[in-house]
């Protein structure tokens, strides 16, 4: 009797190890789809963990497909957190508001990360990292349509499978992440893809801000530039550089980063990072900045991988 339950022992921890490294082939994914739902990767970690609570309590063998069945508990998480958010009146933002207060950029050097000294873990953060222009525009779609965009045209989910999370129809489904799309595309400037081109401009930005040059400033800036953060938004070239400019005794403290994996500057005062520049470069502009200042933000960047 004892020796037949020692068997039965080893034979669970046996399966439950094999379901631990099968749930972890799919972490990153999982980990991708929540940043995209919830803009927090704190946030996004509590969603996967919840995953992993809810594959541990269901009968794993009846799982036909564990990738598509984890990411609807995924996304059926991050819907619940979403409205969540609703109903304690954090209402999404408009077009041209202030940058969210849950999106967290991804931080590395200035050239990149080395990989000798960067983690496995930060090396997949900075190469699926996602730009915060969007995750600007994903916080003004409802619920439903952020569920349905981000899971169909990020991560290619049938509208088959994304009805029943949203309780919608296939083809209402469909119309939300439509929605969604048209919002994205006019909200999100696409940005330029030559990365040395936008580090010039950012280091530009920063010379000029430095040396406290209004015209050089301008000369970087896209007419309709938006910037974005500390409350306050400003629009427009001259307003944008007035707005820049009247930091130029704190621009000594800024140095050039890779944030989202795109160039950027932090703010680094006595070791401890005080701000962080993302920029979006388009049309051989920089069209937005946004401004991430707040101290409960900033202290869950890593500020080493930078310095």
């Amino acid at each position: 009797m004892r020796e037949s339950r020692s068997t039965e022992d080893a034979s669970r921890e046996s399966d439950s190890e094999f379901l631990a490294a099968r749930f972890e082939s799919h972490r990153g994914r999982l980990r991708s789809v929540a940043h995209r739902m919830l803009g927090s990767l704190a946030e996004a970690d509590d969603a996967v963990q919840e995953a992993w609570i809810r594959l541990s309590r269901a009968d794993a063998a009846r799982i036909e497909d564990l990738g598509a069945w984890l990411t609807t508990v995924v996304g059926r998480v991050c819907l619940d957190m979403l409205r969540s958010r609703r109903t304690r009146r954090e209402e999404p933002l408009d077009d041209a508001g202030p940058s969210p207060r849950l999106s967290q950029p991804v931080l590395g050097p200035a050239g990149g990360p080395d990989p000798e000294q960067t983690d496995p873990e930060q090396q997949a953060l900075l190469a699926d990292s996602v730009g915060l222009a969007l995750l600007v525009v994903l916080e003004t779609l409802t619920p439903a349509e952020r569920l349905a965009f981000v899971l169909h045209d990020l991560f290619a989910v049938p509208f088959e499978e994304i009805a029943p999370i949203v309780g919608r129809t296939t083809a209402a489904s469909r119309q939300l992440a439509s929605r969604a799309r048209r919002r994205v595309r006019g909200g999100a400037p696409a940005a330029d893809a030559d990365l040395a081109r936008q580090r010039e401009l950012v280091d530009a930005f920063l010379a000029a801000v430095r040396e406290g040059d209004f015209e050089a400033l301008v000369a970087v800036l896209d007419p309709d530039v938006v910037s974005r953060g500390a409350g306050r938004v400003r629009v427009g070239a001259k307003a944008v550089a007035s707005g820049a400019s009247t930091y130029s005794h704190l621009a000594h403290l800024a140095r050039p980063a890779l944030v989202d994996g795109a160039p950027g500057l932090v703010v680094v005062s006595e070791g401890r990072l005080t701000g962080v520049l993302v920029f979006t470069v388009a049309r051989g502009r920089i069209a937005v900045i946004d401004v991430l200042d707040a101290p409960e933000r900033l202290a869950a960047l890593d500020v080493d991988l930078v310095l």
